[in-house]
């Protein structure tokens, strides 16, 4: 498993760097996109040529295009990296490369002949994707210089002084360094883009981002090129070409109707939900695993998205402002006044295009495709999600739509490398679920993958480990989960258990034996658990809760956890290694800023007794990508500590009481919040 695991690592490095560097773009754009539409509202209506002129309202054009989304941008790409003290410090930052642009392009244009064209305002949007996060990286590192050197009653000081003096750094380096930089670099791009418009050959454009979008490598090339390079161009002439670029929601349609007419097996079958999804929700990730079924039909997304850009090139078609997401609906709202004709034509010819080029890639492996045995959609979500990187609840939809269980689903078990840590607090969200579902007769239980006892109904695993529950369970429904706290999957679960004991009754025809209920000990109350705990347990004291203003590395958080346990007199010294391997295999993640790292299930020596650890990072914790602030270390024997995770579970399952228990001001009031867990 290490070895594969490796391998795609080393194959799709390239590729998962520019998701993660897209992903964070979009993470910094995407929550400002209601900005940029009420941008785009005043901007329809109240400049000279919109539809209710208004000189005096439409002077807040200016300034939210050239001040007020850059901020919000750098704001949230700072809040993304250092909570409030990084979105503050990376503003100010932005600040002073807003101003910098500003000042150059004013003495450029001072240097200009009189009647000459003058250089118009450089949008720093670019600016403060940079200075937002590089702002909230240098405060965090300048606090971690001093966390816990500073004399008691000063803490405030300190943090108001630091961060303003930092502040006032980056904005003269942004001033003086930056924008110079970032004027150049938009100039570059701006060209560019002139020139493909100038040449007709912006089309082309499309062999790079039909493709890229199937590969979930679209967010670097829209974020990171295309918005700033539309907002700037809207701010000049109304409208972009460029925004709909990617967002031209014609190309999946054209393919799910050539799936819905001469498609085969699952993907014909679920391509018209899929089409509402893509073409009214607005998201696109649910075509991919259809090109990905057959490659070839990047030809016909790619002839798509070309006639779409031709289109409105030709009737000089475009938007005001960003339609995120995607939708047939957001599209026509941010179409410029005179752009209708052009944008919606554009979709239509380039859905038609798609289809036909499609149609005729379907057609002609028809034969083959009916004549073979097993149904490749499936493996196309799979690959999906796994080019995507993470579980969508979009894609799970459609994977589970093609798994209808044999049997009625009774005995479903959560499986990790231990059996003691995620697979028992993903146990407990679930049996919470089934049970508020009011399902009765369905046991759901966790264990090490090792353990699998080889007569499971269903089994859910993170998606690292998925082939090697596979392996224990052949015969059983697996489902594979990319956060065992709040993943979308249980939802599917839920309707899949519902549907399994649907499809019983009806083949049972009320013969009066129900399965699992003469047997299984679950059928009288409901949801069934193996936990066990000692009422009298004390597994989590006031010694093992610790709170830190700062923040700290993966490995720094894993030796406080394995050193509390070890205070605890639960572990040895060899259960930090043994942490660390598990987190090799798979990352003990969670959601909800949560990760609950232990050992693998080879490191049971090393325990000695139940104990739990908790410890609060305030400035966060970079958790193998993930955001975590609540670190719970686990040690347990036997089935001791099982209960108490199922109260964590429930706990960190309801984001009021995260939100509860990141405001305790004192390890006192943390355990007090946390007090449940020691008891029976």
């Amino acid at each position: 498993m290490t070895t594969v695991s490796s391998e795609t690592r080393e194959k799709g490095g390239a590729r998962v760097a520019v998701q993660k560097f897209g992903s964070f773009l979009s993470g910094m754009i995407m929550p400002n996109i209601p900005a940029l539409i009420a941008w785009g509202i005043i901007t329809a209506l109240f400049i000279d040529v919109g539809f209710l002129p208004n000189e005096a309202l439409a002077s807040i054009v200016g300034p939210m295009i050239h001040y007020l989304l850059p901020i919000l941008i750098a704001m949230q790409g700072g809040k993304m990296i250092y909570e409030t003290r990084g979105a503050v410090v990376g503003a100010i930052a932005t600040m002073g490369v807003i101003a910098g642009s500003d000042w150059l392009v004013a003495q450029f244009n001072a240097g200009l002949e009189e009647g000459a064209d003058q250089l118009p305002e450089v949008h720093m949007f670019i600016g403060a994707m940079i200075m937002g996060p590089l702002g909230a990286y240098v405060i965090k590192w300048l606090d971690s210089l001093w966390e816990g050197k500073i004399k008691s009653g000063f803490e405030m000081l300190v943090n108001m002084f630091s961060a303003g003096i930092g502040g006032f750094l980056l904005a003269i380096a942004g001033f003086y360094w930056v924008a110079p930089v970032i004027n150049a670099i938009m100039d570059v791009m701006g060209t560019a883009v002139r020139w493909l418009i100038d040449t007709n050959l912006l089309p082309l454009t499309s062999i790079i981002i039909e493709p890229a979008k199937v590969f979930f490598l679209n967010n670097a090339i829209n974020h990171g090129v295309l918005t700033p390079l539309g907002v700037a161009d809207a701010a000049e002439n109304g409208k972009s070409i460029l925004f709909l670029l990617e967002a031209n929601p014609g190309p999946g349609l054209g393919v799910l109707l050539a799936f819905t007419f001469f498609g085969v097996g699952a993907a014909k079958a679920t391509a018209p939900g899929a089409i509402l999804i893509q073409f009214l929700g607005g998201i696109h990730e649910v075509y991919f695993p259809y090109v990905l079924m057959k490659p070839a039909l990047l030809l016909a997304v790619i002839a798509g998205g070309a006639t779409g850009v031709g289109t409105n090139m030709v009737f000089d078609a475009g938007l005001r402002a960003p339609a995120a997401p995607g939708s047939i609906f957001a599209v026509i709202a941010q179409t410029a006044s005179d752009s209708y004709l052009g944008v919606i034509l554009s979709v239509i010819l380039s859905a038609g295009v798609t289809f036909a080029v499609a149609t005729v890639i379907l057609l002609s492996s028809r034969k083959r495709d009916l004549a073979a045995n097993e149904d490749s959609f499936s493996a196309a979500v799979a690959k999906t999600e796994a080019n995507k990187g993470k579980s969508s609840s979009h894609l799970a939809n459609l994977s589970s739509a093609t798994q209808v269980p044999a049997q009625k689903i009774s005995n479903i078990i959560f499986a990790c490398d231990a059996g003691m840590g995620s697979s028992a607090m993903g146990a407990s969200v679930l049996r919470k679920k089934i049970k508020n579902a009011g399902i009765d007769g369905v046991t759901v239980t966790n264990k090490a993958i090792a353990s699998l006892p080889g007569d499971a109904d269903l089994v859910i695993t993170q998606q690292q480990l998925t082939d090697r529950a596979k392996a224990k369970e052949p015969q059983a429904v697996h489902v594979s989960v990319d956060s065992f706290m709040n993943a979308p999957e249980y939802d599917d679960v839920v309707a899949m258990v519902r549907e399994s004991e649907e499809q019983q009754g009806r083949s049972s025809n009320g013969s009066g034996s129900n399965g699992a209920a003469d047997s299984d000990p679950a059928a009288a109350g409901g949801v069934a658990t193996d936990t066990r705990v000692r009422s009298d347990s004390q597994i989590l004291t006031l010694a093992q809760v610790r709170i830190h203003s700062g923040s700290a590395s993966q490995d720094e958080a894993l030796g406080e956890a394995a050193e509390i346990l070890g205070s605890a007199g639960a572990v040895t010294e060899d259960y930090l290694a043994a942490m660390k391997d598990r987190e090799a295999t798979v990352s003990t993640y969670m959601g909800n800023e949560l990760a609950i790292p232990h050992g693998t299930n080879d490191a049971k020596s090393a325990v000695k007794a139940s104990a739990l650890s908790v410890t609060r990072y305030d400035g966060g914790v970079d958790w193998s990508g993930e955001k975590v602030t609540f670190v719970v270390g686990i040690a347990g024997v036997g089935d001791e500590h099982l209960e108490i995770l199922s109260k964590i579970a429930e706990l960190f399952a309801d984001e009021s009481e995260v939100t509860r228990l990141k405001q305790a001001s004192s390890e006192e009031e943390l355990l007090k919040l946390l007090s449940a867990v020691n008891k029976g």
